[in-house]
């Protein structure tokens, strides 16, 4: 009898394990675009993403391998499109149109299957900015033509840009920037006006994007 009550009083009064936080959660609302049709089959994301966390990606190229930590907390819609993109096979053997590199800009544009800011996932997303954005070496933030227009296009900066603060910024890369200086070593495609800003001289290819 004695045992029996010692055993009902070590479970009354032991500790109730309590439950771990949840992870904070948004909503992010994805937009058909039909008058810009998905050029690959695709489907948008889940609508509800986790708003904590980091996402790690390994961009694969014919010039070598960039890899990046994406934050979640910055931008939760933007960062689980990137994700979703990359699961989805959408950036497989696709090709980085843009290499910028002027005084004011430089960046390596990716993530159009067409041409520079044509074919995207056939949706888009609003911006996820707070007005307060800088673009140092090594960011990564999403493209657009305007306003809550973002999808599959997405820049790198090889050295930096000094733009408006009007683009989502998914992370930053950790390994892999000399790759980018290989491509910018390269060359671009001669403009008529002499400007650096145009088609890489030897074409940049995406291999694979690999998201953990």
């Amino acid at each position: 009898m004695r045992l029996l009550l010692a055993v009902l009083m070590m479970v009354v009064l032991a500790p109730v394990a309590s439950a771990a936080p949840a992870t904070p959660t948004v909503r992010c609302e994805f937009t058909p675009t039909p008058e810009n049709p998905a050029a690959r089959p695709v489907q948008p994301p889940r609508a509800v993403v986790p708003a904590r966390g980091t996402v790690k990606v390994t961009i694969v190229t014919n010039y070598g391998v960039v890899i990046a930590n994406l934050d979640r907390a910055n931008a939760p819609c933007g960062v689980e499109n990137f994700a979703h993109l990359a699961r989805s096979w959408f950036y497989t053997l696709t090709q980085c149109w843009r290499l910028t590199d002027t005084s004011r800009l430089g960046v390596l544009q990716c993530g159009d299957i067409y041409r520079a800011e044509e074919g995207g996932p056939g949706y888009k997303f609003a911006d996820e900015v707070t007005g307060k954005e800088t673009y140092p070496r090594g960011t990564i933030a999403y493209g657009n033509q305007g306003p809550g227009t973002n999808g599959s296009e997405f820049f790198i900066v090889h050295s930096f840009a000094n733009i408006q603060p009007v683009y989502t910024v998914m992370g930053h890369v950790t390994y892999g920037m000399d790759t980018l200086d290989r491509i910018v070593k390269a060359g671009i495609v001669p403009q008529p006006d002499g400007l650096l800003d145009g088609a890489p001289k030897k074409p940049v290819r995406i291999l694979q994007v690999l998201a953990h």
